[in-house]
């Protein structure tokens, strides 16, 4: 008879159902942390991008601003003031609630804007005399925690405040400047020295005849009034000196000059930059300048003399300042403190709807050299920005256009080698922000 087996009770693993929780938890700590991390870092990557934005914004109205009013006494208030209000009007934009919060009230605290003459730097308030870039920067805007003082509190307390910070340089850089008004003076190619502020022996504040009137001794010749053919006509010279040309020319070509004086199209059009609208122009297509005031009367040319007169006496210049018999003339100096006093809130006798610049005109500067009557090929020297002084008479004999030299200007929409300092019309640019005084980007730009 065999034994029957004898079966041993059946053992059973300890249950882990306590190590289990412990993972569980761990693991729930973990997601939560992640999920804080995210949420927050989410956050912050929003509320940086959205004072980015409003420094950015501040940056180029704090430039555009500095290049109405540069050279004014107060310069460097009237930019500030403009760059922190461009700063508030952004932050106050719908979902901008946490950033209006933190600005609102002191946005000179929350944000520091400072002047530089060099976009290196070194930047500063109220810089330098010659300032032209402007910086805004936000070193820290406190954000709300959520999580974050949890994942701290979890042991990554190396993590610090929650915060971001923002930094825009903003300042000129030359545009296309293919708007050269169909005008021409005679330059000398032998005198050329910038280095020494002369520009073809023309310097700074000069008074020139931009255009000779009948009965004067044209410096191209008989039968040319300083016109360029730059297209069809009566039509196009309107156009093109009321500021709708888009023509461009290159430092050596041959521009043709335009016979025959053209008194009413040239007149309707250069008027409207003193908001004289005459023909087929409007303040719609072409606004006026900020400041359209000139002195009264108006200066005339003797043509026997060879000079600019007001009432009755020759006309000087010194350092922009017009003059004649020791009575002040409205110029250009006088011009730029009142666009700047416009600018700043408190200037009077302001367009509503002026525009800033529109009496300065991008001229040719040509050799004249054998210059001969009527249609003439005349070879580039370079092109000058000229200021503007009064409005052009409607009159035959008296329809000259008056300017005053300001500087050289670009003409051929090919910017030099150096951008921010070339001579010429200009935008307001934001530019990569370096660390004063250095070319070491700063990596908050």
């Amino acid at each position: 008879m065999m034994n029957a087996k004898i079966r041993q009770p059946l053992t059973l693993p300890r249950r882990q159902g306590g190590a289990v929780s412990v993972l569980m938890v761990i693991a729930m700590a973990a997601i939560a942390m992640m999920a804080a991390l995210a949420l927050d870092g989410g956050h912050m990557l929003l509320n940086k991008t959205r004072l980015q934005n409003a420094v950015d914004a501040a940056a180029l109205g704090g430039a555009k601003t500095l290049s109405q009013v540069k050279g004014s006494m107060n310069m460097a208030s009237t930019t500030r003031t403009a760059a922190l209000d461009t700063l508030s009007r952004n932050a106050s934009a719908a979902g901008n609630t946490e950033l209006a919060t933190a600005v609102a009230g002191n946005p000179g605290s929350f944000a520091v804007v400072e002047l530089s003459s060099s976009v290196y730097g070194p930047f500063s308030y109220p810089g330098p005399s010659d300032a032209k870039y402007v910086r805004v920067s936000v070193a820290n805007y406190q954000l709300n925690g959520f999580f974050w003082s949890f994942v701290q509190s979890m042991g990554s307390g190396s993590l610090g405040s929650k915060a971001v910070a923002a930094i825009a340089t903003a300042g000129p850089s030359p545009t296309s400047p293919c708007d050269v008004a169909p005008l021409m003076v005679c330059g000398d190619p032998g005198q050329y020295d910038p280095s020494a502020g002369n520009f073809w022996s023309y310097r700074f504040g000069d008074l020139v005849v931009l255009k000779t009137a009948a009965g004067n001794t044209s410096p191209i010749g008989p039968g040319n009034f300083q016109l360029l053919d730059f297209g069809s006509g009566g039509s196009s010279v309107r156009e093109d000196l009321a500021g709708g040309g888009s023509v461009c020319r290159t430092v050596g070509d041959n521009v043709q000059t335009s016979p025959g004086n053209t008194v009413g199209p040239a007149s309707q059009g250069l008027n409207t930059r003193f908001g004289i609208y005459n023909g087929p122009v409007s303040a719609s297509n072409y606004p006026p300048d900020l400041v359209t005031s000139s002195s009264s009367p108006a200066m005339t040319y003797n043509d026997t003399l060879g000079q600019a007169q007001y009432k009755g006496k020759p006309v000087t210049s010194s350092g922009g300042d017009l003059s004649a018999g020791g009575e002040a003339i409205a110029d250009y100096n006088d011009w730029r403190t009142q666009v700047a006093a416009c600018v700043g809130g408190s200037g009077s006798g302001c367009q509503s709807n002026g525009v800033f610049e529109r009496r300065m005109l991008k001229i040719v500067v040509g050799n004249c050299t054998g210059k001969q009557g009527g249609s003439s090929t005349i070879p580039v020297l370079g092109f000058g920005c000229y200021f503007v002084v009064q409005p052009m008479n409607g009159g035959g004999t008296q329809s000259q256009i008056f300017g005053q030299f300001v500087h050289e200007c670009e003409g051929d929409n090919v910017p030099g080698p150096t951008p921010s300092s070339d001579a010429g019309p200009q935008i307001i640019q934001l530019y990569k922000t370096y660390i004063n005084g250095s070319g070491t980007p700063s990596t908050d730009s």
